[in-house]
C-alpha cells in the first residue's frame, strides 16, 4: 500500500494542496477528479519528488513505511520508474523523439536493473506485446513520430510498466484520444492493474470515465480533498456542494438554438478528395497514395451547428484543413456562402474573412509575446483594421466573459477556460459567417466546459453563425449539435439529426463508436440537480 497522510505543499505564499489523504491499495484503481488547478496533478507530482525547487512540503508519503518526502534526489531516482511509474496526458511530449520505441522502453531496464542491451531489448519487446503492439507490425526501431496518438500512449504505458511497479499514476492518459482508442486504453489499464496487481492513481476530469473504470474515487478543490469513497457510493450520495456542482456540470447542456431553413448552405462540400503520396517501396515502383478524404459532400445551413465524429486518422481534420483553405484538394469543391475555396494565397481575404477557427490548444495557437488586444485583433489583416479597433476588442472579450482590461495582460496570465474565451474572441471579432471549433473544449475540466459551451450557444444564438463542431466527446456533441456526420477511412458513413443518429445508429461503425463512449449508469445520479449560475 502507498498512503499519503496530511500532504501538504506550499509554493511562495501560496497553499497547493491541504491535508491530502490518499490510500492507494494493490490491484485497486483509485480516480482523483476535480477542476483544473485544484491540485490533482501536483498531488502526482509530491508523490513522485518531482516538486519545484520553491516548493515546501508537509505531512508523509508512505511506501513501506519510508516517508519519500524525506528521501534524497539519489533514494527517489531509485524509487521512481522501478517502484512507481508514471503515465503523462501527452505521450508525444514524454517520449524522445531521437529514440526508438525499443530504446526507450529499454533504458528503464538498463538504468534500475543493469540489464545487457540484448536482454533490455528483450524485455522490452515483452512489455510492448502486452500493450498491444506486436511484432511485426510494431518493430523496436519505430520511432514516436510514426505512430498515432493511441499507439503513442501504448508505449509510454510500456515504458511506464517495464519493471512492474508498485504504483501506476496516470494523469489524464486518455483526453486527446478518440473514444474508441479510450476504451482500448482503459481495458488495457484495467488488465494491467488486475494482472499485475498494481495499484492505480487516475487523474482526469471525465466523470464517465472514473465511473468505468474506478474502484474508489476520490474529489478535490481548491488543493483539498472533500469527499471520497467507493465509487458507486459516491456517485449515488454526492454529499458535498462541490462534488455536486461537477456532476451537474458533466450532464449539462446547453439550450438549443432554432434553425431558420435557408434553400443556400453556408458551407457545401461537394465530392471533396484530399490525397498524399507515400514512400515508394522501391525505385521502380509507382508512387502510392493516401486518400484521406473520399468523396464527401456536406452541406451546413446558415445558423446551423454540425458535428463531425470519428476515431483519429479517419480524416476530420484533414477536411478540415481543406475547408478552411489551408490544403488543396485533388478532386470536388468546397463553397462558401457561393463562392469557391481554394488553398493558400489564391483565396480571396474578403472570403477567408467569412470563416474562424477555435484549436484544441489555445496555448499553442498564440503568440506568447503579444497583450491580448494584438492577439484578438489579428483577424483584422483580413478585413483591415478599423480606426475603432481597440473599442471592437472590448466589446469581444465582453461578450465572451471577459474584463476589457485584460486587453492588455499576456495570455499566460490566463487559465485554460480564459485562454479558450480569448480564442473565441478572436475568431468572434470580424463577424464571420462559419467558425469551425476543432476539438475545442476537449481539454477543459466539466465546469469550465459547460461554460465555454454555454457561451458558444449565446454567441450562435446572437448572431447566428454557423458551426462545425469536431470532437471525439459524444456527450459534448450530443449537447450541441443539430444535426452530426460520422466518418470512417476518409468517407461520411452516417448522417441525421443529431439524437436520432446516436440513439438509434444505423451503420456498425457507428454503432461501434457509440457503444466505446463511456457512461455514468443513470441509476449512479440523483434526480434533481442543477448547474451553478455561470
Amino acid at each position: 500500500m502507498i498512503e499519503t497522510r496530511d500532504l501538504s505543499l506550499t509554493i511562495g505564499t501560496s497553499a497547493i494542496l491541504r491535508d491530502v489523504d490518499l490510500r492507494l491499495e494493490p490491484g485497486e484503481i483509485t480516480g482523483l477528479v476535480g477542476e483544473s488547478g485544484s491540485g490533482k496533478s501536483m498531488t502526482a507530482l509530491a508523490i513522485l519528488g518531482l516538486l519545484p525547487h520553491r516548493a515546501k512540503t508537509g505531512g508523509q508519503v508512505l511506501l513501506d513505511g519510508q516517508n519519500l518526502l524525506q528521501a534524497d534526489e539519489a533514494a527517489l531516482c531509485r524509487i521512481r520508474g522501478k517502484r512507481i511509474g508514471m503515465i503523462f496526458q501527452e505521450p508525444m511530449t514524454a517520449l524522445n523523439p531521437l529514440m526508438n520505441i525499443g530504446d526507450q522502453v529499454a533504458e528503464t531496464l538498463r538504468i534500475h536493473q543493469d540489464m545487457p542491451q540484448d536482454q533490455a531489448l528483450a524485455r522490452a519487446r515483452e512489455r510492448l506485446d502486452r500493450v498491444g503492439l506486436p511484432e511485426p507490425r510494431f518493430p523496436l526501431g519505430l520511432y514516436p513520430h510514426e505512430l498515432s496518438g493511441g499507439q503513442r500512449q501504448r508505449v509510454a504505458i510500456a515504458l511506464a510498466i517495464a519493471l512492474r511497479p508498485d504504483l501506476l499514476i496516470a494523469d489524464e492518459p486518455t483526453t486527446a484520444l478518440d473514444v474508441t482508442t479510450q476504451a482500448q486504453i482503459l481495458d488495457l489499464l484495467r488488465d494491467l492493474v488486475r494482472d499485475e496487481g498494481m495499484a492505480l492513481l487516475l487523474i482526469t476530469h471525465d466523470l464517465a470515465v472514473v465511473a468505468n473504470i474506478a474502484d474508489r474515487v476520490a474529489v478535490m478543490k481548491s488543493g483539498e480533498i472533500v469527499e471520497a469513497g467507493p465509487t458507486e457510493a459516491l456517485f449515488r450520495a454526492q454529499s458535498h456542494p462541490y462534488t455536486r456542482q461537477l456532476f451537474a456540470a458533466s450532464r449539462h447542456a446547453p439550450d438549443r438554438v432554432p434553425v431558420m431553413a435557408d434553400d443556400t448552405p453556408i458551407l457545401r462540400v461537394e465530392g471533396a478528395v484530399r490525397e498524399y503520396p507515400l514512400p515508394r517501396p522501391s525505385a521502380f515502383a509507382p508512387q502510392p497514395v493516401l486518400r484521406a478524404v473520399d468523396g464527401v459532400s456536406l452541406d451546413i445551413a446558415d445558423g446551423e451547428s454540425v458535428g463531425l465524429v470519428g476515431e483519429s486518422g479517419c480524416g476530420k481534420s484533414t477536411l478540415t484543413r481543406a475547408i478552411l483553405g489551408l490544403d488543396p484538394l485533388q478532386g470536388g469543391r468546397i463553397l462558401l456562402d457561393g463562392d469557391q475555396v481554394s488553398a493558400g494565397h489564391a483565396m480571396p481575404p474578403g472570403l477567408r474573412a467569412k470563416m474562424q477557427v477555435v484549436f484544441q490548444d489555445p496555448f499553442g495557437s498564440f503568440d506568447p509575446r503579444w497583450r491580448v488586444d494584438r492577439l484578438v485583433a489579428e483577424p483584422f489583416h483580413l478585413t483591415g483594421r478599423p480606426a475603432d479597433w481597440r473599442n471592437r476588442v472590448s466589446q469581444a472579450l465582453q461578450e465572451v466573459g471577459l474584463d476589457p482590461g485584460d486587453a492588455r495582460k499576456y495570455i499566460h496570465e490566463f487559465s485554460g477556460g480564459q485562454r479558450q474565451r480569448i480564442a473565441i474572441a478572436r475568431a468572434l471579432i470580424i463577424r464571420p459567417r462559419l467558425i469551425v471549433l476543432d476539438e475545442a473544449v476537449s481539454a477543459l475540466d466539466v465546469r469550465v466546459r459547460a461554460q465555454v459551451l454555454d457561451l458558444l450557444t449565446d454567441l450562435r444564438r446572437s448572431h447566428g453563425m454557423a458551426y462545425l463542431f469536431i470532437s471525439h466527446d459524444l456527450s459534448v456533441v450530443r449537447g450541441v449539435t443539430d444535426r452530426v456526420l460520422v466518418m470512417e477511412k476518409g468517407k461520411i458513413v452516417e448522417q441525421g439529426p443529431t439524437a436520432e443518429v446516436m440513439d438509434s445508429p444505423s451503420h456498425p461503425y457507428t454503432q461501434r463508436l457509440m457503444a466505446a463512449a463511456p457512461e455514468i449508469p443513470p441509476s449512479w445520479t440523483p434526480q434533481e440537480q442543477s448547474l451553478p449560475a455561470i
